[in-house]
């Protein structure tokens, strides 16, 4: 169940290829690409590529009746420009893995090493490399891909590193893990003017700076309550860049977030309504939609115990602190059909913070966080 030395050697190596080779959400083809060259000599039993876009899913079979046990890592980057200074670092200006996907790719090659040479004994194993998990449609359009059925996972395991937390040890816990998000892109439409007589026109002026205040305002509870609700306004643009002009056009962002999935509806009807007032106030037309929506990560009790199992029987130290978090992960949706829990693998309390331009994965976490997957993975399947 060990990786050997060699393992480690070009596991790190290939992580550090994908690193300098960074490819954003839903433009994951070459990383997906290097995923299948790279897992070709460990013999999976049937590879789907193309899923729900650039996903591609590995499955090792034991020709025997059993559960089928997924673990699933990220394959996208970022649009940051890296600032880590490292000898490996993006060769892709303004792209980046400052997330550490690269780094969690890698262990779930380290899987494919260790199954490719003693298969499960029951049951299966996938290994689902999943695009555009950054802009939230990524395991949405793993779910909705037809083959997806063809896997149709009783339990879906995951991870992320966390810096922030001591290196190599674990958050893990029963319940919300991440929140559930989505964005709010409202418009609002009025009338240009002369910048002499606005008068003659209609401004959402007063209605972009009374908004601004309002929407976070909506918010209600704490974090520690499962009614929590928070609103962030994240980008506001109004009029034309000039100075003869009186506006009549604006646009305001803001990412609406809940612990609870079912509060999220309540939370975007508060908001469409606050807009409709506000905007009629001032004249104006307005129209919103939505992206990058998330469902809150929930841990199934079952998977959450198969997990802690595998910590405990690894030595692994573990607890609940610093959860839930108040990001968003797109993994919550494979719990919709499948006991599913996520860990938190401690990157180290002094490592820079996720999507920070300073971020590098630390490749020491591959045999840590691979052997935590495999230790479940056999003492479900043999």
């Amino acid at each position: 169940m060990t990786l050997t030395n060699r393992d480690i050697v070009e596991l790190i190596a290939w992580r550090r290829k994908l690193h300098q080779n960074p490819e954003i959400s839903n433009e994951e083809e070459k990383t997906a690409k290097e995923v299948v060259d790279f897992l070709a000599v460990t013999g999976p039993d049937k590879v789907l590529t193309g899923l729900g876009g650039h996903g591609v899913a590995a499955i090792y079979e034991s020709g025997k009746a059993g559960p089928t046990v997924m673990f699933r890592s990220e394959l996208d980057a970022l649009p940051i420009y890296e600032l880590s200074g490292v000898d490996h670092a993006s060769l892709v200006p303004g792209k980046s893995h400052m997330c550490g996907h690269d780094g969690h790719t890698a262990i779930l090659a380290a899987l494919g090493r260790q199954l490719g040479r003693e298969k499960p004994a029951r049951g299966r194993v996938v290994l689902m490399f999943q695009p555009a998990e950054e802009t939230g449609n990524g395991a949405a359009g793993v779910v909705a891909d037809p083959r997806f059925g063809e896997i149709a996972p009783d339990f879906a395991f995951s991870l992320h590193n966390l810096p922030g937390v001591p290196f190599g040890e674990v958050r893990l816990k029963t319940g919300v893990v991440n929140c559930a998000s989505r964005g709010m892109r409202i418009v609002l439409e009025g009338k240009t003017a002369h910048s002499s007589m606005p008068e003659t026109g209609v401004s959402p002026m007063m209605a972009i700076s009374q908004l601004m205040p309002a929407l976070p305002a909506l918010g209600s509870g704490t974090f520690a309550d499962d009614n929590f609700s928070m609103l962030t306004v994240t980008h506001a643009a109004m009029g034309e860049a000039v100075f003869g002009i009186a506006p009549g056009h604006a646009e305001v962002w803001a990412t609406l977030r809940t612990r609870r999935d079912e509060r999220m509806a309540n939370l975007c009807a508060a908001a469409e309504s606050l807009v409709t007032q506000i905007a009629g106030q001032h004249g104006l037309s307005a129209r919103w939609d939505y992206q990058e929506i998330f469902v809150a990560s929930v841990n199934a009790p079952d998977a959450v115990e198969h997990l802690r199992r595998a910590l405990d029987e690894e030595g692994v130290v573990h607890g609940e602190e610093a959860l839930p978090m108040r990001a968003s992960e797109d993994f919550g949706l494979f719990g919709h059909s499948a006991s599913s829990a996520m860990f938190f693998l401690g990157a180290g309390e002094r490592h820079p913070a996720l999507h920070n331009p300073d971020y590098d994965f630390p490749d020491d976490l591959i045999p840590i966080g691979s052997k935590i997957f495999m230790r479940a993975a056999r003492n479900l399947l043999g």
